[in-house]
Parts: C-alpha cells; sequence; structure tokens
C-alpha cells in the first residue's frame, strides 16, 4: 500500500497558545455566517412545495400537480422556471466569490462577512414583499451575492483564528450554523405553511433577514485576523492581537511564521496565474475536487427538494415537511460527532466512513423507490412503512454526509493553502462549489424525471469515486499549523514530487528538517 500522508503531530512544531474564550466568542460570531446559507437551503425546498406559493408564481406546476392524480410520480415537479428560482442564488454566489477574493485579501475577512450580511439581508427583504416571478429572481440573486461573501471570508477567518489543535472543531462551527439554519427552515416552513390565507410564504423567506441581521451586526464586533492585519502591513497590531487570541505572551515563533508567509505572499503579483505553479498543484486539485465531489454526494438533492422528494414517495403535504424537520434535526446532531471527532479522529477517517455510509444508504434508497414506482412513477398504494423506512436510510445517508463531507468540504480546503495564494484558492474553492450547486439544483428535478430511481444510483457512484480519491490522494492535516502544512504534501507519496525543496518552512544549512512523519495504510 502507498503511503498516503499521516502525520504525527507530535513530531512537528508546536506553537504555544490556549483555547481562550476571545476566540471560542469570536469563531462562534463568525461562524453565524453559515446560517444564511444553511437557512436559505432549508427554506427554499419547503416554499416551493407549498401551494399557495406555487398558485402565485408556478401556476403551471401546480395544475400539473392537481390537474391529474395519476400523473407520473418522478416528473410531477419538473419546470425549470420553479428551478432557476432555487438554483438562481448559488450563480450569483459564484460571480460574487470572484469579487470577494480581491475585497478578503485587500480590506480584510470581517468587512467581507459584513458585505454579505447586508447583501443577504436586502434580498430577503425583497423576497418577502415579491409579487412576480422577476422580484423572486432579483432578491434570490441578492441572497446569493450575500452567501457568496460570507462562504469566502468565513471559512478563512475560523481557519485563521483557531489554535491549530482546535482548528478542525472551531472550523465546522461553520458547517453547525448551515445545518441549524437548515433545520429552523424547515422548522418554519411547517408552521407558516399552516397560516390562514396561505401567506406564509412571505414570512419564510422574509425571515432571511433574521440570520442576516446576526452576522452583519455581528461582524461589526469581531475583530480581524492576525494573518490578515499582517498582510495588510497592520505589524505591531498583528502581534498584538495574536498575544491576545492565544493567550499567552510567548508568541514570537508563530508570529515570525505569519510575517515570513506574508512576505513571501507580497512577492506574488499574480495569485490566480501562480496557481497554476506547479508547487500548487495540490492545492489547485483541492480547491476544485473537493466542492466538486461535495455536490456530487446528492446531499443538495435531498436537502433543496426534502419536502418534494417525500411528497413524491407517499407522504401529504404537511408529512413531507415534518420529514424535511427531521432530516434537518439528524444533520445538526451528526454535525456534533464531527465537531466532537474531527481533531481526535482525523479527516480522512470520517471522508472514508461517511463516504460507505452514503454509498450504502443511496443504493438502498434506490432499491426502495425502484421496487415500488418501477420506471412509470406510479406507486399505486404506498404502505406508510415502507415510505418511513425510505425516509430512515435517507436520515442514515445525511448523518454519513453531515460528519464527513458536508463540513470537511469547507474545513480541508481553508487550512491547506498558503497565504500567498490563499484567498485565490478559497475563492476558487467556493466558484465550483457554486457553480455545481447552480447545476445540481438546477437539473435535479428532470434528472430525477428521467433518470427515475436511478438517480441515486448516479450518486452512489460518485460517491465510490470521491471516496476513493480521498483514499489515494488526500493526505492527514490534523494537528498540523497552516504555515507547515508543506511538509505533509512534500511527504506525500504522490504530490511530494510538486513541492520544491525550499517551499518548505525547515530549511536549515541546506539540509531539510522534516517536521512530520509519514504513515503508510
Amino acid at each position: 500500500m502507498p503511503a498516503v500522508g499521516g502525520i504525527g503531530p507530535a513530531n512537528g512544531k508546536a506553537y504555544p497558545g490556549n483555547l481562550t474564550p476571545f476566540v471560542t466568542i469570536t469563531c462562534i460570531v463568525a461562524a453565524m455566517g453559515g446560517l444564511i446559507f444553511g437557512y436559505d437551503i432549508g427554506i427554499s425546498g419547503g416554499v416551493t412545495s407549498m401551494d399557495s406559493f406555487l398558485k402565485k408564481f408556478f401556476p403551471s406546476v401546480y395544475d400539473k400537480q392537481h390537474a391529474d392524480t395519476s400523473t407520473n410520480q418522478y416528473c410531477k415537479f419538473d419546470s425549470q422556471t420553479l428551478t432557476m428560482f432555487t438554483s438562481s442564488l448559488y450563480l450569483a454566489a459564484l460571480l460574487a466569490s470572484l469579487v470577494a477574493s480581491s475585497v478578503t485579501r485587500i480590506f480584510g475577512r470581517r468587512l467581507s462577512m459584513l458585505v454579505g450580511g447586508i447583501l443577504f439581508c436586502i434580498g430577503a427583504i425583497i423576497n418577502g414583499f415579491a409579487e412576480a416571478v422577476w422580484m423572486l429572481i432579483v432578491g434570490r440573486m441578492l441572497l446569493g451575492f450575500g452567501i457568496g461573501f460570507a462562504n469566502q471570508s468565513v471559512p478563512l477567518y475560523l481557519s485563521e483564528m483557531a489554535p491549530y489543535k482546535y482548528r478542525g472543531a472551531l472550523n465546522i462551527g461553520f458547517q453547525l450554523s448551515i445545518t441549524i439554519g437548515i433545520l429552523v427552515a424547515n422548522v418554519l416552513n411547517y408552521f407558516f405553511s399552516k397560516i390562514k390565507g396561505g401567506w406564509g410564504w412571505r414570512l419564510s423567506l422574509g425571515g432571511a433577514v433574521v440570520p442576516a441581521l446576526i452576522i452583519t451586526v455581528g461582524s461589526l464586533f469581531l475583530t480581524d485576523t492576525p494573518n490578515s492585519m499582517i498582510e495588510r502591513g497592520q505589524l505591531e497590531g498583528a502581534k498584538k492581537k495574536l498575544i491576545k487570541i492565544r493567550g499567552v505572551e510567548n508568541v514570537d515563533e508563530e508570529y515570525d511564521d505569519l510575517v515570513a508567509a506574508s512576505e513571501a505572499s507580497k512577492k506574488v503579483e499574480h495569485p490566480w496565474r501562480n496557481l497554476l505553479q506547479a508547487k500548487y498543484r495540490p492545492h489547485l486539485t483541492m480547491a476544485i475536487l473537493i466542492p466538486f465531489f461535495q455536490q456530487l454526494t446528492g446531499i443538495n438533492v435531498i436537502m433543496f427538494y426534502a419536502p418534494v422528494l417525500f411528497k413524491t414517495i407517499g407522504f401529504g403535504s404537511d408529512a413531507s415537511l415534518m420529514s424535511a424537520v427531521i432530516t434537518g434535526l439528524v444533520n445538526v446532531l451528526a454535525t456534533l460527532v464531527s465537531i466532537y471527532g474531527v481533531d481526535k479522529w482525523g479527516r480522512r477517517f470520517l471522508f472514508l466512513e461517511g463516504g460507505l455510509q452514503m454509498l450504502i444508504c443511496q443504493i438502498a434508497v434506490a432499491a426502495f423507490i425502484g421496487a415500488k414506482f418501477g420506471v412509470d412513477g406510479e406507486p399505486g398504494e404506498l404502505p406508510k412503512w415502507y415510505a418511513v423506512v425510505v425516509v430512515l436510510f435517507i436520515c442514515i445517508y445525511v448523518s454519513g454526509f453531515a460528519w464527513s463531507w458536508g463540513p470537511l468540504g469547507w474545513l480541508v480546503p481553508s487550512e491547506i493553502f498558503p497565504l500567498e495564494i490563499r484567498s485565490a484558492a478559497q475563492s476558487i474553492n467556493v466558484s465550483v462549489n457554486m457553480i455545481f450547486t447552480f447545476l445540481i439544483a438546477q437539473v435535479f428535478l428532470t434528472m430525477l424525471c428521467h433518470l427515475k430511481f436511478g438517480l441515486f444510483l448516479f450518486f452512489a457512484f460518485w460517491v465510490l469515486v470521491m471516496s476513493i480519491f480521498i483514499y489515494f490522494f488526500l493526505p492527514e492535516t490534523k494537528g498540523v499549523p497552516i504555515e507547515e502544512m508543506a511538509i505533509v504534501w512534500k511527504n506525500h507519496w504522490y504530490w511530494g514530487k510538486y513541492i520544491p525543496d525550499d517551499a518548505l518552512p525547515h530549511v536549515a544549512n541546506g539540509n531539510l528538517e522534516m517536521g512530520y512523519g509519514v504513515k503508510s495504510v
């Protein structure tokens, strides 16, 4: 078996520092940026299953559902206009992430969060008062710009603020707030759908103002990271800030490494072009493939359209929203497992275990739906226990994602990039994520109509591919200071050939001092 890069943190450089209350509170506030993303994922799926919303904005979909009860269950919701409502946000987030890269680098992570919160707030207000489809789309686009800025800055902020020993757990706070946002949205959809007069969807969409205000107001009180302050020439303030967030006076070693990384980054005139250099090959590969694979787990199919999906497999309207609440709760609880285990068990273990769990569940769901719905989409009389079993497998699938590809898809890219390419690489990470979130959201209902139960097998295939990729090509990054990450790549059986010796932080008298050992698997 090849040596695929386990690392022993005990042998590497260990910066002194504690998990101070200041850092904990700061990271919790910053992680709230995930609420806006999660709330939107949860709210849009529920709203599109409300009859009053469909009747007002998408009457053709409403008529298709109610005109003929024998309509093929796979194709009931197939509408490009309806999916454009959901997916337009991610197209906007893609465009915003490209701009957000420069804002995050030049003005700091904190300002980028503030801009994201304000844009999201405006978009939520427009959606809440929408009277036409174009207002919905404009509102969604503004929400997308907000998410683009938040997703660019928050993971970087968390990775830079956290002591390296706790970086995984604190960074996953972002994913936890995404799952909480999804759960809150599902619960609100359930209750708002019962409002007489059919205007509950306005509260669902307009309610996005609340998480937007949390990150907007919170960002006003946040402090910028020492990395960002050094990058912008605030050296003295950065050292004082580092002492405050680490809770110890002896921060010279970490500070010197941050300054050295910053000086190296300033020599880089074109970070986007530099990403194509051979020494950044592993970073660029991960920045593209990890978010690509994250979307092809199929999770957004479940989270966007959970109420629609459960309606399709035999639940009534209320029951389908309630089932979405259940999956949302599972999502939150499973993310807590990841927070507990990511710095204990490591990134690779969670990636691989979660991948196996999702693979088994997707095959099972495909088998259950295929057995009852066949290829014509007519289930006949669907026993309640049968639908419950499908929901159970979906919940096990969601838990597997929530402690693996969900949080780690954001954590790992944010912690592996050197400072000189960090903003550009994170922008690519967010852009790829949004491109494929947009594509999956836009084509899912059409794919469901044509692939039928085979859609779950389609995603199962990709889960198998991504698990193989992680096993061979992703080294373990648990417990490694961000500025020491080059050593991990140098020690990797495949990526090592791309990393020149002068890219390593430990070069003394012409001799390499390798700080981390490699373990075989």
